[in-house]
């Protein structure tokens, strides 16, 4: 071919580049409703210390049934089915809760937690408990501790709830003596409080201008933005042999092994955070969420913004009310409860803590002044401390 050919199909050729690299330079229309470009839009105020913020947006709350029959991920039936929820954003608290915060609380409000007072009948018949049947002697403060002696013989795993045989409640147990009497959080004052119940941790954080997270606004965080995830950090529960939660090694609860590191609680940010910059949203303690919990809520839960159903009903104990718990703790295992996964749930008694349940806090935009006004009043009592 002659030069002249040569020169025309370059120019057509540069024509058709040109024309193209302008077609691309058009913005294409935003397809999103209004509503859909609202939830997603950036934090409407400067993020505050120790929180991130949370991109609204929709997913796919829960999960689907297990494809293999064995269910190896044990999954559960509360978890189904599958269902779209459109939430706004929010901040939440990069990590949960720690001893030292909750001791700050304390010494500025003089707050008691239910585990260190003597509760009543009446007390107990809040949460669903026939006071008449609690003998005299066993209303003292206590809380619920796992029972590290108990008799390896008799335990039978092949009925209902067999986890309760490992449980006890131990009188002197509280958020300051967290195995009972002659414990202390001296050196614990990094990891996140327990035995703090859901009334506990709704005050500390009442304090803090803050709330719970509801539970579809904890998934969705632990999920990085609501992504197809078994864990917060992908899905393998070790990529390459790595530990990413604080959770029970061995046969539970006959075989604990130390092979990440910790036996009990673990100090906050002791592993990588997923995306969003969230510490600990799976492993270490359970946390407490705003909700109701109901077996069969996702059945019927609402697309927009759900808080949770209107009472609580557990049909393994239908008298009793229950809040929702999410993440997992350091006794969740593989041959039990696997609740370090992103979808999974729990449930507990709202006047009862543990020692493995914790919790962290979210601020919305509807809550943001509140939240300054209260940072500025706990500002000015560290202020009038320091001068004492």
């Amino acid at each position: 071919m002659h030069g002249r050919g040569l020169w025309l199909i370059g120019g057509a050729v540069f024509v058709m580049i040109a024309a193209l690299v302008v077609v691309m330079l058009i913005p294409l229309p935003d397809s999103r409703s209004e509503s859909e470009k609202a939830i997603a839009a950036p934090a409407p105020h400067p993020t505050p210390d120790g929180m991130v913020w949370i991109q609204g947006g929709t997913f796919r709350m829960g999960s689907d049934p297990p494809a293999n029959p064995q269910n190896p991920d044990r999954l559960r039936q509360d978890e189904f089915p599958r269902h779209k929820v459109q939430l706004p954003g929010y901040w939440m608290d990069v990590a949960e809760v720690t001893n030292a915060q909750f001791a700050e609380f304390v010494e500025m409000t003089g707050y008691q937690t239910f585990a260190e007072k003597t509760p009543t009948r009446k007390d107990l018949a809040r949460s669903g408990i026939d006071g008449s049947l609690i003998p005299e002697d066993k209303l003292v403060a206590a809380s619920v501790v796992f029972k590290t002696d108990f008799d390896k013989s008799t335990l039978n795993r092949d009925i209902p709830q067999w986890e309760y045989q490992v449980w006890e409640v131990k009188p002197g147990a509280d958020w300051r003596h967290p195995e009972g009497p002659g414990s202390s959080i001296e050196k614990r004052m990094d990891h996140p409080v327990v035995h703090v119940n859901w009334e506990d941790a709704v005050a500390y954080l009442d304090w803090q201008g803050k709330r719970l997270p509801t539970e579809a606004e904890f998934e969705y965080a632990s999920r990085n933005g609501g992504k197809e995830l078994l864990y917060p950090w992908g899905n393998e529960r070790e990529p390459g042999g790595t530990f990413m939660c604080n959770y029970w090694q061995g046969d539970f609860p006959l075989d604990r092994k130390d092979e990440d590191g910790f036996l009990t609680t673990s100090p906050v940010k002791s592993f990588k955070p997923n995306e969003l910059g969230l510490y600990d949203i799976s492993g270490n303690v359970w946390e407490w969420c705003h909700d109701y919990f109901r077996a069969d809520y996702y059945a019927n839960s609402p697309r927009q913004a759900p808080r949770g159903p209107d009472d609580s009903h557990d049909p393994d104990e239908p008298g009793i009310v229950k809040r929702v718990q999410r993440g997992g703790s350091y006794l969740c295992n593989t041959n039990s409860c696997t609740g370090y996964r992103t979808t999974a749930r729990m449930k507990g008694d709202f006047l009862t803590g543990t020692c493995h349940t914790g919790f962290r806090g979210v601020v919305d935009a509807a809550g943001y002044d509140r939240f300054r006004a209260a940072q500025d009043k706990i500002a000015a009592w560290r202020v009038e401390k320091s001068k004492k």
